[in-house]
């Protein structure tokens, strides 16, 4: 059994990615029992909200789950209690310097692996006292760096001769081939983000699973904001935008607009956020199934 699945307890080294609109206990259970590590993304929740979120997993499944939290939240001490109490052993930590809380997380005998986007930011929260690492290469979604970043291909096996923690991939795995890809790179497992949201279980909006289905290489681009980067599905609006050389659209779409457009579907209000392996997922399915043909 290698570490990485002694820190998580479940069958099969894989973690779900922490996405607010996949924070169903229902998805999270059934994650669970197909032998995967699902997760909260807690990010800026309150401690009422992670307690609640918990139980509902725990009335689910009696199956190990975990948690991620955004170290700019200001309530995560009172979050860490309350998971520690849940009976919950190891989260994930990201979007903010480690060195505070990880002394926390041990007093309560949990572990913590940390989300890192480049060499130099694994080795500073190794030092920090992570126990393992979720390395995210540019293939993946979400919030990115505007520095300069490098794929899967070359970032995991980087950080594996650099580290001593278990080093989880995060980024372009969406089947088999991916899963057993990053193993061969030296991670001892996988976070999945895009293909568990283009699941039945998934609660995200059918406009955005059905725009994943529709992806193809050049769908998925970098949208700059103010102070980062956000990798998301292109809309015919933004195709546009992005034809205008005189238009800014660091200053066109705005983080506060992001819950309603992904939560109605409305992605000319903001585009709705994908990896770049949206073109390879072409099919809805359960999360049973995505996971047991991951590992076959």
């Amino acid at each position: 059994m290698s570490d990485l699945l002694k820190m998580l307890g479940c069958r099969y080294p894989i973690i779900q990615g922490p996405i607010g609109e996949m924070n169903s206990p229902k998805l999270i259970a059934a994650i669970c029992e197909a032998g995967a590590y699902g997760m909260l993304a807690l990010g800026f929740s309150n401690a009422a909200t992670a307690k609640k979120l918990a139980n509902e997993v725990k009335a689910l499944t009696d199956k190990p789950f975990g948690a991620n939290l955004m170290l700019l939240n200001q309530a995560n001490r009172e979050i860490l209690d309350i998971l520690a109490a849940a009976g919950v052993k190891t989260i994930t930590t990201s979007v903010g310097s480690p060195k505070e809380i990880y002394k926390r997380i041990h007093e309560l005998g949990m572990k913590g692996i940390h989300v890192a986007l480049t060499l130099t930011h694994a080795r500073r929260a190794e030092d920090a006292g992570a126990d393992g690492l979720v390395i995210t290469g540019l293939e993946s979604g979400g919030l990115r760096s505007k520095d300069p970043e490098l794929t899967n291909m070359v970032l995991i096996p980087l950080v594996v001769d650099h580290v001593k923690v278990p080093v989880v991939a995060a980024g372009g795995i969406a089947d088999s081939r991916g899963y057993r890809a990053v193993l061969a790179l030296g991670a001892q497992g996988a976070q999945i983000g895009t293909r568990f949201l283009a699941s039945t279980e998934s609660t995200a909006h059918e406009r955005w699973k059905q725009a994943i289905l529709d992806s193809t290489d050049g769908d998925i681009v970098l949208l700059p904001l103010q102070k980062m980067n956000v990798r998301v599905i292109v809309t015919q609006k933004l195709k546009k935008e992005m034809q205008d050389p005189a238009l800014d659209l660091s200053k066109v779409y705005d983080l506060k607009y992001l819950p309603k457009a992904w939560g109605t579907g409305d992605f000319d209000l903001f585009p709705a956020s994908a990896g770049q392996v949206s073109a390879l997922i072409k099919e809805i399915k359960p999360v049973g199934k995505i996971i047991a043909e991951m590992v076959s």
